[in-house]
């Protein structure tokens, strides 16, 4: 699938993950307050991040099956150059109905970022190493992911802090810098990334050991193809199921400390300005921290398995979103989410781990898109109801109420983790990357 040794093929993988996660720490303080700044109700703000749900549930599929069937470079290109135009519209928007747009194009470029970067790595190393776990890897990359963050949340906070453009509310100049930063990750796919679709019959196509049945098509020849190649997939595997499962319950959390805490934040301090200033330096810390646990999570799954750690990683992902919603003060509060957000970190890397060994080439960006649709369609519903118990009741409440939710998607994990128990019985030790 492409002429790049997989030691080149990380390095890549990883300088790109820097690129396209730098600019979103810009903004992951203010994407919440902007909307609220620029006179929208808290129920309409949330109902922005159920739009972008929405956008990504109906094009997650198409997506993916296009980049499994007509290469991942094209789909990156495109995602990169969506991102650029949501931002900038996002950046200038002044009423509901243009951050609705703003919302409707972050979904497009969300849809269809997900997935084909990393199925594009997990295929050349699985090109030399067949059936290889990767969750090294990925703990690496959700380490540069949370590094990334972490530092364009600093440079966000202080620009906050700073305020230099006065003619500018302080939560736009984020944004402004995130989409002229964007057009630089749109020039690094463009360069950097190296696709040979020629080689995509010479690859190991069985994949990894699974526990349902696969699918019969060596290689898939259209997207609609790979559509129904995935849905076929998800119907004989139930572990697959099981694992898709896990993203309608842990999408409630993700609610309380993205979109929830800094309102919470703002609550407590009295001012949309000073809780992004804030939640810039908090969030840098909690990307830090979410790198840490990221790393973590790859030293832990070699002791205690995978399944295990991203079992026991989302129920106190889940523990940490209630505890958010029952301190006082916004100091105890900071110190909830930077514990609840490494948590998250240590979360995504053995999950995805888990969900490369229910796939193979043919499908590995299908099966990572069907993913991302469960997950924001639990995040487009989630998103208004919270907010909605927000305003009926308190912010507090609808914290505990979508960590309490996100805690039960632990039960999804069981037969991941029973395959985890026959697989390592029958193969011993498992190479991993």
């Amino acid at each position: 699938m492409t002429t790049m040794t997989p030691a080149a093929a990380r390095r890549v993988f990883l300088l790109l993950t820097a690129t396209r996660w730098f600019p979103v720490g810009l903004v992951v303080a203010v994407t919440t307050l902007l909307p609220l700044e620029r006179g929208l109700s808290i129920t309409q703000t949330l109902t922005l991040a159920s739009i972008t749900g929405l956008v990504v549930f109906a094009l997650e599929l198409p997506t993916g099956g296009t980049a499994d069937a007509l290469g991942r470079k094209p789909v990156l290109v495109a995602a990169a150059a969506a991102q650029v135009l949501a931002a900038t519209v996002f950046a200038v928007a002044q009423g509901f109905w243009a951050f609705a747009v703003a919302a409707a194009l972050t979904g497009l470029f969300r849809a269809l970022d997900s997935g084909p970067m990393e199925a594009w790595f997990v295929d050349t190393v699985h090109a030399s190493a067949p059936g290889a776990d990767v969750d090294r890897t990925l703990s690496r990359q959700g380490g540069v992911l949370g590094a990334s963050i972490a530092l364009g949340a600093l440079v966000s906070g202080g620009l906050m802090w700073w305020h230099p453009v006065t003619a500018w509310n302080a939560l736009t100049l984020p944004y402004a810098l995130y989409a002229a930063l964007a057009v630089v990750h749109l020039v690094m796919v463009s360069v950097l990334l190296k696709e040979d679709r020629g080689h995509t019959s010479a690859l190991d196509v069985s994949g990894p050991v699974v526990s349902g049945p696969v699918v019969s098509s060596p290689v898939v020849s259209s997207p609609v193809a790979a559509i129904v190649d995935g849905f076929r997939l998800v119907r004989a595997d139930r572990v697959l199921l099981g694992l898709l499962a896990v993203e309608l319950f842990w999408s409630a959390g993700m609610v309380v400390f993205e979109q929830l805490m800094p309102i919470r934040l703002a609550d407590m301090l009295g001012s949309g300005e000073r809780s992004g200033a804030v939640m810039g330096v908090a969030a840098s810390v909690g990307w830090g921290v979410f790198a840490l646990g990221a790393s973590l999570a790859g030293l832990s799954a070699r002791r205690f398995g995978v399944a295990r750690v991203a079992m026991a990683a989302r129920v106190l992902n889940g523990l940490g979103a209630v505890w958010m919603g029952l301190v006082a003060g916004p100091v105890a509060l900071v110190v909830a989410y930077l514990v609840t957000y490494g948590l998250h970190g240590a979360s995504g890397p053995v999950y995805q781990a888990l969900l490369h060994r229910q796939a193979a080439p043919r499908n590995r960006s299908t099966v990572l898109s069907m993913a991302s649709m469960a997950g924001f369609a639990s995040f487009a519903l989630a998103s208004p109801l919270l907010g909605r118990v927000s305003e009926l009741f308190s912010t507090p409440a609808a914290m505990v109420t979508g960590g309490a939710f996100s805690i039960v998607g632990v039960l999804c994990f069981l037969p991941a983790l029973r395959a985890e128990r026959e697989r390592v019985a029958a193969s011993g030790v498992v190479a991993s990357v």
